[in-house]
């Protein structure tokens, strides 16, 4: 019979369990208190306390649906431009924590950080199309990498940034088991698999606590009961898994060309966030669906599809207003545009291929769904943890294998036709 000390390093493994608690715990109060503080600005810039920015957008009047992007790009701009030249001379670490993790030592800039965070909050919370979810990641990020610094030795600082980063992401899209392989996929070879049992237990914890603050257990999106899928459809899977191959480098590609044509134009920080942000003002003037991060629109076409050619317009508008916002510089992610993006692409199809009166609205969900996980897996090149995310999010097990070999085969093909991903070449803030 083995004795108690022969277990290896049991108080290790105690101590990395309560750290990894604890990191879950306060990750899941900071995403909390960051969502708190955006619906608390909506309702000062906006007048409206509905959460829904869309919603908001439209009982606008037409000039402030107009300006009220603009500003808050112009006021982001201003505060990252007034940090820049304040901290031009001091040397600084990253606030980047994809970063902090593969080349640094787990080490964020803490000032810094914050002030993006906060930049983050005046461009979602005016309308801007990007995503709110980065900057949730950060700030659950930073106050890892402060515990870490503190408490902890410095060979396992970036262990706790990644549980930082793996309980943000499951708070921010309730869904531990993707947050988990976020790390594991993006960061192979700079991570060990086995230390992904901390990185578990912090995002399974924030998922819980976020749970407990939300009021209840929730799935991110709702969508009808779906059957599993017939052959056919998992063909029609394939398919659209092919055609995201193509889509994700195509994607990207356009963010950089976005990014390039505002870097030439040799604005002040202000002037280009305030451009990006009138940009999305103009584009509302035409539907007011441009506005956020593409969340709101997901749900409502998953609750029930629109016709082809609505989905098509409001396809091409939202685009060009995620293309304006990441392009100018405005802080914040693209995790959940694209998630738009790949449902929207993803619907054409369904409804295209919805040649059967009885199953059309069915193939129009089933290949939303496919298109988010995949186009997800082609800009990430991580399937697995696209299809888990996909899973966790809307509660449809069923997809999964189906899923899992159409994200496989967009990650591959997109992988040949461009070597890097969103996260190699800096087209997004990562969430």
């Amino acid at each position: 019979m083995h004795r108690l000390n022969h277990f290896p390093d049991i108080h290790g493994m105690l101590r990395r369990l309560v750290f990894a608690v604890g990191i879950g715990i306060a990750s899941a109060v900071v995403v909390w208190l960051f969502r708190q503080s955006m619906y608390l600005l909506e309702g000062l810039f906006l007048g409206d306390h509905s959460g829904s920015l869309v919603a908001a957008a439209a009982a606008l009047p037409s000039w402030r649906r107009l300006i009220t992007p603009a500003i808050g790009g112009l006021l982001a701009g201003l505060l990252l431009w007034g940090w820049q030249r304040a901290t031009r001379q001091r040397p600084s670490a990253p606030t980047d924590y994809m970063e902090a993790i593969e080349t640094g030592d787990g080490r964020l800039d803490v000032p810094a950080s914050l002030v993006k965070s906060a930049a983050s909050l005046l461009v979602v919370a005016s309308g801007s199309a990007i995503g709110r979810e980065g900057a949730m990641v950060l700030l659950a990020t930073v106050f890892a990498s402060v515990f870490a610094q503190r408490f902890t030795r410095s060979d396992e600082w970036k262990l706790w940034v990644a549980c930082g980063a793996a309980a943000g992401m499951a708070s921010a899209y309730h869904a531990p088991l993707a947050g988990s392989l976020f790390i594991a996929e993006i960061l192979f070879g700079t991570l060990m698999l086995a230390s992904l049992g901390p990185v578990v237990i912090a995002a399974v914890t924030a998922l819980l606590v976020t749970n407990l603050l939300s009021g209840g257990q929730t799935l991110l999106y709702t969508v009808k009961i779906l059957s599993a899928p017939v052959p056919l459809q998992y063909g029609l899977m394939g398919i659209l898994g092919v055609l995201a191959g193509v889509a994700g480098p195509l994607f990207l590609w356009m963010m950089a060309t976005s990014g390039e044509l505002f870097r030439r134009l040799h604005l002040t920080p202000p002037l280009q966030l305030a451009l990006g942000g009138l940009i999305v003002g103009l584009l509302s003037l035409i539907t007011p669906l441009v506005w956020g991060n593409g969340y709101s629109v997901v749900q409502s076409f998953l609750s029930r599809p629109p016709a082809l050619l609505f989905v098509a317009a409001i396809l091409l508008c939202k685009l060009a207003a995620v293309l304006a916002s990441s392009g100018s510089g405005a802080p914040g992610g693209v995790f959940t545009p694209t998630l738009f993006v790949g449902a929207a692409l993803g619907m054409l199809f369904g409804q295209f291929c919805g040649v059967w009166p009885a199953s059309g609205e069915s193939v129009a969900i089933l290949m939303a769904l496919t298109g988010m996980a995949t186009l997800l897996a082609a800009t990430t090149h991580a399937p697995i943890m696209a299809t888990l995310m996909v899973c966790e999010m809307t509660g449809e097990f069923s997809l999964l294998p189906g899923l899992l070999v159409s994200c496989v085969v967009a990650s591959a093909l997109s992988r040949w036709l461009c070597p890097h991903s969103v996260y190699r070449q800096g087209a997004a803030e990562h969430g």
